[in-house]
């Protein structure tokens, strides 16, 4: 061979993902819709709390994390874990945020995410994504979860596909917010703030109608933000 070459080798946590990655490809059956979000409405709401205390900042993502939660509990098909002899269905929305860090990846927990005020839930990520940074996160805070959110919208991609989480049975990848045209109900456009959001689903345990409802409440939720206010002064 002519040409040159680096060779990286694998680290344990590189070895671990690929090995994760492949069992989920090959095991769990996945099927994916794609949903198209209007987030102009969440965006000024955001940017109101911002303001009230500029030392709390919170980004689209945390504000997503929330919608996604109460959209779980109204849609607890989607909330599950999958065994070898059963569904299990959670009653609290803890989800796996997937962080990137060094080498590989990370997916520590936000538990009860539903009960948590958007502010509170910003801290938590912040914190989580600085921890993990340095690898210092526990075991006990990156186990579990019912469901799994990842979010690639800040590095510019706008829609992308990702694999589950097992034994998760869902998984909702964020692509960017940006302005579109958009048709309305009278036939005429407008512009509106749009992302993708791609719902992969393991469909030994979800039919694509619960997947499709769940989608259908994430979009309510984020086109009333102020369902997002609950326990917002936390």
């Amino acid at each position: 061979m002519s040409g040159s070459f680096t060779e990286v080798s694998l680290t344990p946590l590189r070895k671990a993902i690929a090995a994760r990655m492949t069992q989920a490809t090959q095991m769990i059956p996945h099927f994916r819709l794609v949903a198209n979000l209007e987030v102009d409405a969440l965006l000024r709401w955001r940017a109101a709390l911002n303001e009230i205390d500029p030392t709390k900042r919170i980004s689209l993502n945390d504000c997503l994390i929330k919608a996604v939660a109460i959209s779980l509990v109204d849609n607890p098909s989607l909330n599950c874990q999958m065994t070898d002899t059963a569904i299990r269905r959670f009653h609290c929305a803890d989800i796996s945020v997937v962080v990137a860090v060094e080498g590989g990846l990370s997916t520590p927990v936000v538990r009860g995410a539903e009960a948590k005020s958007v502010i509170e839930i910003s801290a938590e990520v912040k914190d989580f994504s600085e921890r993990a940074a340095r690898n210092a996160l526990k075991l006990s805070e990156i186990s579990g979860g019912s469901f799994s959110i990842s979010n690639l919208g800040g590095y510019g991609v706008e829609q992308f596909d990702a694999i589950i989480n097992a034994p998760q049975c869902a998984i909702l990848a964020i692509g960017s917010a940006t302005p579109r045209v958009v048709p309305d109900q009278l036939g005429n456009t407008r512009v509106a703030t749009v992302l993708t959001c791609a719902l992969s689903v393991d469909h030994r345990a979800v039919d694509g109608a619960e997947a499709s409802k769940f989608l259908r409440s994430l979009r309510e939720v984020v086109s009333d933000p102020e369902r997002l206010a609950a326990g917002v002064s936390g």
